[in-house]
């Protein structure tokens, strides 16, 4: 939970986590479904299934007990070379480093690194300089001090007067510590205009769960799509419906536009509300594994993309759409 995500929004994410699920059984038991919906809100939802695919791995390959050594580590679903690292050492002590961006920043600054912060270059050195600096038996305690060093100490706006290793520090030395790390190479940002429509009928909204192979895979959402060239939001709503779920429908109202991001995307969503042209609308889903009516009040129940939990959060305030309860 903590990958990628400021601890401040992780602890009540956790504590309803193993509030629901106490240990690894219960976990490896658990349906997608019930994991994505807890998940909810904290984004980057791969963690949450390679979690799920992790419980059951270790259910089955290693009798329900977490591997200790690295290599067993790193072969469950979702953990990397940083995370193989942090629980190798910390929960096991194991001879091996753990480079997250603090100590990126601490090695940035002792050496006075001038390669860019995201270069492969950069963290090869740093990664074998922390191996070289290793003290043997005490790999838990070195790697949660560089850690806590770059967390509390050198950061950002570092407080070299109160660093332990100011007088190894070359960067400080020559006066240029404001200077390392290196600002990583600008990331690209992709610019998204997309639109979806809420469909009522008799009371009920459709919705639908997105496949396996796709953005966000499990997660529910509205039907809709990318606005193409030349063409209104408006009519992106009527030709996704049509193509998605062989449903003729006509935007009847705009209810709100949101904006948000994910990876390197920067998405702007049209939303609008949808009647049917057929009095007895059934849908039949070609990009979803599985869709359905639900009452408006339901809707907590499934977990949604940060863009649609937006769109449900502006009508459960919006005057227009009281009776339904959202």
């Amino acid at each position: 939970m903590a990958q990628q995500t400021q601890m401040g929004r992780v602890v009540p994410y956790f504590e309803r986590w193993m509030g629901s699920y106490p240990d690894l059984e219960s976990l490896a038991e658990a349906e997608e479904d019930d994991v994505l919906k807890l998940w909810e809100g904290l984004g980057y939802y791969s963690r949450a299934r390679n979690i799920l695919k992790a419980a059951k791995t270790i259910r089955e390959r290693f009798n329900g007990e977490f591997p200790s050594s690295a290599e067993d580590i790193s072969s469950l679903p979702g953990i990397g070379e940083y995370t193989t690292g942090a629980i190798s050492s910390i929960a096991f002590n194991a001879p091996n480093v753990c480079i997250d961006a603090n100590v990126k920043r601490v090695f940035a600054r002792l050496l006075n690194m001038d390669l860019p912060f995201n270069a492969p270059a950069f963290h090869d050195r740093v990664k074998g300089e922390a191996e070289a600096l290793l003290p043997e038996g005490h790999a838990r305690e070195f790697n949660q001090a560089l850690m806590e060093l770059g967390q509390l100490v050198c950061m950002k706006k570092p407080v070299c007067d109160m660093c332990p290793v100011q007088s190894f520090c070359l960067s400080l030395k020559r006066g240029v510590v404001d200077q390392r790390p290196v600002p990583a190479s600008p990331r690209e940002v992709v610019k998204v205009d997309v639109a979806t429509g809420v469909l009522f009928h008799e009371g009920r909204v459709l919705i639908q769960k997105r496949r396996p192979d796709d953005v966000w895979p499990g997660l529910w959402e509205f039907p809709g799509g990318v606005i193409e060239e030349g063409e209104k939001p408006e009519d992106t709503v009527v030709r996704e419906y049509l193509e998605e779920v062989e449903l003729t429908v006509e935007p009847v109202e705009k209810i709100t536009v949101v904006k948000y991001s994910y990876t390197k995307y920067r998405v702007t969503l049209h939303c609008y509300q949808c009647t049917s042209l057929v009095s007895a609308p059934s849908p039949v889903f070609h990009e979803a594994v599985e869709g359905c009516f639900v009452q408006p009040q339901q809707l907590g129940q499934y977990a949604f993309p940060s863009g649609h939990r937006k769109l449900m959060e502006h009508m459960r305030g919006d005057l227009r759409y009281s009776q339904y309860n959202f």
